[in-house]
């Protein structure tokens, strides 16, 4: 008992000189700590107060007021409140001109402004796109500025399901959101029509990205790689950069491109109400006659977007077509796009449209029984029926990255063919490094 009672008082004799050497230690660095401070500030100058140094950033402090621009609001109408002059304001545009145009803010934008506790501008914030956001504020009495790429996180799932009604549908019941499907649509475009081709029983699976900010969901990064089987086929899409261009497009495994000359549809997602026919029964005025378009039939402001890179030829009302825009394409093609209830900023007779692009909205002008669209192509002025119309490619994948993209795109086959196993095991850097 003895010798175990000496060795129990050496263990804690031990352990109060690591204690005090440990706490000697803490005060050393503290001390050291508060005399370099000290050094540091200026000397105190007899019977004049020194200012009391503030440990809080004065960032703590500002005020921030999120705005959305209102159309008609110019700059000057939304800095006014923050104690600035017309020829402060006009000094601020000039200064950040070189690193970003104010005049290009756009209206339904946000615009995050801080100020002071006495309402004068810090500075603001304004976010151009997806990626980048400007940054100006105050310097040596001075506006500076630069873009700044917006810090977002991103996490990749995998989501896969069957159709039973609609894509949206289908990817809303596994917890995503809408917009994922219509992603979905552009990629698969222009080989099914979402509006006509689709069938109960109908499978997909999409790799895709989630972007997060300040942990919060904020939206979609791009869809990586996804497979649609309809009515039987199977249609896959691999996303690819390339390294020397940065530029991505979507190719099947063997390196074709998905992109083709035409969209198979100018609307994502409605349904199709009338087909091209040679002998239709007018639904006014109660003849037969030829349809030589689809109606689409969609709500009130759904938009339209081009099918087909071109040159808008006319622009305008047409009698019975309603408000209707014709646009020339390579190859002596040309879409037609009626009873629409108003175009698009910009589309006149003359502009250039590329594909995809938003030309006009869905309205019920002229002779229509409801709000719809009538898509119609011709080719060298015979009209061709839109559903049964495949169009050429464009360029397939370049031969010297092929080799590294089907590396990339036989690794995802593999989430595709088992994807409730393989996917299980692989982290999300995983997938990212592929």
């Amino acid at each position: 008992m003895k010798v175990k009672l000496r060795i129990h008082k050496k263990e804690t004799r031990r352990f109060h000189l690591l204690l005090f050497i440990i706490l000697s230690l803490i005060l050393f660095f503290v001390l050291s700590f508060l005399h370099r401070k000290k050094e540091a500030l200026p000397e105190e100058k007899k019977g004049v107060s020194q200012p009391q140094v503030s440990l809080i950033p004065s960032s703590f402090f500002l005020n921030e007021k999120r705005e959305i621009i209102r159309g008609g609001r110019t700059l000057t109408d939304i800095l006014r409140p923050y104690d600035l002059s017309a020829e402060e304001i006009s000094n601020l545009r000039k200064e950040v001109k070189p690193v970003y145009d104010l005049s290009k803010i756009k209206a339904g934008q946000e615009l995050r402004i801080f100020s002071s506790q006495d309402g004068k501008l810090i500075s603001l914030e304004y976010d151009i796109d997806e990626v980048n956001s400007l940054h100006v504020w105050r310097k040596e009495g001075e506006f500076a500025a630069e873009i700044r790429k917006i810090p977002y996180d991103y996490t990749v799932r995998m989501i896969w399901g069957i159709i039973e009604d609609n894509p949206i549908s289908a990817v809303i019941k596994e917890n995503e959101r809408s917009v994922l499907a219509l992603d979905l649509a552009d990629i698969f475009g222009w080989d099914i029509d979402f509006y006509s081709d689709l069938r109960q029983g109908d499978t997909f699976k999409i790799i895709f990205e989630k972007k997060y900010l300040l942990g919060e969901f904020v939206g979609y990064g791009n869809i990586l790689a996804a497979e649609f089987t309809n009515q039987g086929k199977t249609f896959q899409a691999f996303r690819y950069t390339y390294p020397d261009t940065e530029k991505s497009d979507y190719f099947d495994i063997q390196g074709n491109s998905l992109r083709k000359e035409f969209l198979k549809s100018p609307i994502r997602y409605n349904r199709i109400t009338s087909r091209f026919s040679r002998s239709r029964l007018h639904p006014i005025r109660k003849v037969y006659s030829a349809h030589y378009g689809v109606d689409y039939a969609a709500s009130v402001g759904t938009p339209i977007q081009a099918t087909a890179d071109g040159i808008v030829t006319s622009a305008g009302p047409r009698g019975a077509s309603g408000h209707t825009i014709t646009i020339r394409h390579q190859n002596d093609y040309e879409t037609q796009y009626l009873h629409l209830g108003y175009f698009a900023e910009g589309i006149k007779k003359g502009t250039r449209v590329k594909e995809g692009q938003r030309i006009g909205y869905v309205g019920s002008s002229g002779e229509s029984t409801g709000p719809h669209l009538d898509y119609r192509i011709r080719h060298l002025g015979k009209y061709v029926n839109p559903l049964a119309f495949n169009s050429e490619p464009v360029e397939p994948l370049r031969t010297e990255y092929y080799e590294d993209f089907k590396k990339k795109a036989e690794n995802y086959c593999l989430c595709f063919k088992a994807p409730l196993v393989i996917y299980s095991l692989l982290s999300n850097s995983a997938i990212q490094s592929w």
